[in-house]
């Protein structure tokens, strides 16, 4: 059996309609796929005008505005509907894959197992994390109760970093757990991308140093203690300035809680590579992330990284070489990690030279071959 005798069926929650890490390295590997001769269809909601153009063949089906305050944005799938049903069974696929435990998700991995195909799971993001940036964190049982049942009627997951996939086992979410990490364009993010005259355009001096965000404006990517963080850094009178690459709606709530920060905005493509690469030091606080694509995106444009000691980062940055991992909340820390970036020319130049090195093990080609290879598995134990 081989790649272009897969019959792929890809549910996602947000294929192309609002533009996240997630919904990124699916369409990379839809269009790997593809040109490996792969048949694939994906289901998905669909909107009038989406961030972006599908990567594949892509069907609608039933869906609603997010009922969660702040993410208004985003689409909830109600399930399969008549119409999408109706179009699985004329595609017959021999993989299901699902990336996201919504209505639809369940609805397909239902479908697969009464027909006897395998589902790949992939797993893009803690969602038993979040309820508490909405203040309902005595969910967090119930949702991980909820994943752990949705997971294990998977025949296999897939996570993008060592560290998700110790977290998932600890969690018992299955007992086959594959690695698929993630990959960078380095003819976007690189240091060459650096731009002095863009910098002096926001009002940022050439001997400034820039700690950056980068990221959608949602509470749940940790804007809270990055706000502390730098608060603190502030207090002990660390010379810094803060470039906010990105857009959401807690762009309002952030701009209040860094009065002199610099909001550029949401970038894409070329823009993006070079906000990123004329900042001078990362700082990621999310505890969300199953992988960390900013950090891994920071790192190829030679920034080093101080981010939360956590799923997103952990397997990434070398604490000491590439960067500091840093106790979630520890507000401290985070201060003691910047600062000497802040002061030492060297030092940051040192750990961003070491990240911007281990940035170039990640090519998407080889990356997406292990899905391809997951996928040929399970549709060999399924035949025979």
């Amino acid at each position: 059996m081989d790649v272009s005798d897969l019959r792929i069926a890809l549910f996602s929650g947000n294929y192309n309609y609002t533009r996240d890490g997630a919904n990124q390295a699916l369409n990379r590997l839809a269009e790997y796929l593809l040109r490996q001769g792969a048949m694939l269809r994906v289901y998905s909601p669909k909107v009038k005008d989406p961030d972006f153009p599908a990567t594949g063949d892509l069907v609608g089906v039933p869906n609603v505005r997010m009922p969660v305050k702040g993410r208004g944005e985003y689409r909830l799938p109600l399930g399969l509907g008549a119409k999408a049903e109706a179009d699985l069974d004329a595609f017959r696929p021999n993989i299901i894959h699902v990336s996201s435990p919504d209505p639809a998700g369940h609805a397909a991995v239902r479908w697969a197992r009464k027909r006897g195909v395998p589902v790949l799971a992939s797993v893009h993001t803690r969602f038993e994390t979040y309820p508490q940036y909405y203040g309902v964190g005595f969910l967090e049982p119930a949702i991980t109760a909820m994943l752990r049942r949705f997971y294990n009627r998977c025949d296999a997951l897939v996570a993008p970093s060592q560290s998700m996939i110790d977290e998932l086992g600890e969690q018992g979410m299955g007992d086959d757990i594959g690695l698929w990490t993630r990959g960078v364009d380095r003819t976007v993010f690189d240091p060459s991308r650096r731009d002095p005259e863009w910098r002096r355009s926001l009002g940022l001096k050439d001997d400034d140093i820039a700690i950056a965000f980068l990221g959608r404006l949602v509470m749940e990517k940790g804007l809270d203690v990055f706000a502390d963080a730098i608060i603190e850094l502030r207090k002990r009178q660390v010379p810094h300035k803060v470039l906010v690459i990105g857009d959401g709606p807690a762009r309002e709530w952030f701009e209040k809680a860094l009065p002199g920060g610099i909001f550029a905005g949401f970038q894409t493509g070329g823009d993006l590579g070079r906000a990123l690469a004329s900042a001078d030091i990362f700082l990621n606080p999310s505890i969300t992330e199953t992988f960390g694509n900013v950090t891994l995106e920071a790192m190829a444009s030679g920034l080093p990284v101080v981010a939360a000691r956590a799923t997103g980062a952990s397997s990434l940055v070398e604490d000491g070489v590439s960067g500091h991992l840093v106790s979630p909340r520890d507000i401290a820390a985070y201060a003691d990690a910047l600062a000497p970036y802040c002061t030492d020319d060297a030092l940051r130049r040192a750990h961003g030279d070491a990240g911007e090195l281990r940035a170039r093990d990640y090519s998407w080609d080889a990356i997406n071959s292990v899905v391809a290879d997951t996928y040929l598995r399970l549709a060999e134990e399924a035949r025979s």
